[in-house]
């Protein structure tokens, strides 16, 4: 069974509340509309309901079993808002509780934060920042993170890892040049997401340009500094590195360059790039020449699962990208 297949077999088991605040999208029309018709979600619009009702009679989208939570409907947001300004911490005053329900996008995060649903889903009309900046505000950040970042998996035809074609991989989205504990929290909060999805018992490497001691500088230092922060904020975690690449998932590698012990040299199955840079070329280098197709990004380090997608998405990946969110929410729920 793949990857995919996998995922959404488990998130059909136990559907999971998702919020779309981008329903004038035809994309997200079709999106919210495939996963209700295949159970594999319970999904909800937040927006003007008259205006997605005319998308989607204009897109040909059938929008049976999906709730539109109606923003322009002043009855109802004020409803929302007076169980909303009761919540513990609340992040906005009485006046602003009001102006921030009648916008979609902050709704979707109330809602969430509430526990009205389970998943908030956009970014093909709204940025990146926007996403991160509304998450912050109203979801907050998990207990003992102060960075948010992103990870994603390869499923790499051909190739034979310890988990088969698939590799584990951060961030190549968000932090572009992270220090070392930031690092560290992605290594964690990475290791902890690719779990989630897997079910993998994650063995994490810290990627350089050197391996174990073979160089010296700034750049190794701070990924060695991140291997030890990562050591003391998660010490269950198999986290592991300097080292190269090759030495991270090849065993003959590792044979040769790691003269120690480890449980992840050679056996990896997520890596950690040192910055954006690296990220963003890494993935691309194995789309491209590899031929694999790279789910994700996911953002990382809120309370809830708060999903941030491509805008050059099609329709299938990101209803992929939901499943795989819907998942994580199920572990998020279980922990």
């Amino acid at each position: 069974m793949s990857l995919m297949d996998d995922v959404r077999r488990r998130a059909a088991q136990d559907p999971q509340r998702v919020a779309f605040y981008e329903g004038e999208n035809p994309k997200i029309l079709e999106v919210a509309a495939e996963l209700t018709k295949g159970g594999l979600a319970r999904c909800a619009i937040v927006g003007d309901a008259e205006a997605i009702r005319a998308k989607a009679r204009e897109e040909g989208v059938d929008l049976a079993g999906v709730e539109l939570v109606d923003v322009t409907d002043e009855e109802g947001n004020e409803s929302f808002s007076k169980r909303f300004e009761v919540i513990p911490a609340c992040p906005y005053k009485s006046k602003g509780v009001r102006r921030h329900a009648a916008r979609a996008m902050d709704r979707a995060f109330m809602m969430q934060r509430i526990g009205d649903v389970d998943v908030s889903f956009g970014g093909i009309d709204c940025s990146t920042g926007d996403v991160i900046l509304a998450g912050e505000k109203i979801i907050g950040l998990a207990d003992g993170v102060t960075t948010v970042s992103s990870a994603g998996i390869f499923d790499v035809p051909g190739w034979e890892g310890s988990e088969g074609n698939l590799l584990g991989f951060a961030d190549s989205a968000v932090c572009v040049n992270p220090d070392s504990q930031k690092l560290a929290q992605i290594a964690v909060t990475s290791a902890r997401t690719v779990a989630a999805l897997t079910g993998w018992e994650p063995r994490v490497a810290m990627l350089s340009y050197s391996t174990d001691g073979s160089s010296e500088g700034e750049l190794v230092q701070k990924v060695r500094d991140a291997v030890a922060a990562a050591h003391e904020l998660a010490p269950e975690l198999k986290i592991d590195g300097e080292f190269q690449l090759d030495a991270a998932i090849r065993p003959d590698v590792a044979a040769k360059k790691v003269h120690r012990p480890s449980e992840v040299a050679g056996h990896a199955n997520v890596i950690v790039w040192p910055d954006i840079n690296v990220g963003n070329i890494g993935v691309k280098l194995v789309q491209n020449f590899g031929h694999a197709n790279a789910y994700g990004p996911f953002l990382q380090g809120f309370k809830k699962i708060v999903c941030d997608c491509s805008r050059s998405s099609p329709v299938p990946e990101l209803v992929g990208n939901v499943v795989m969110s819907c998942v994580r929410a199920q572990a998020l729920k279980e922990d």
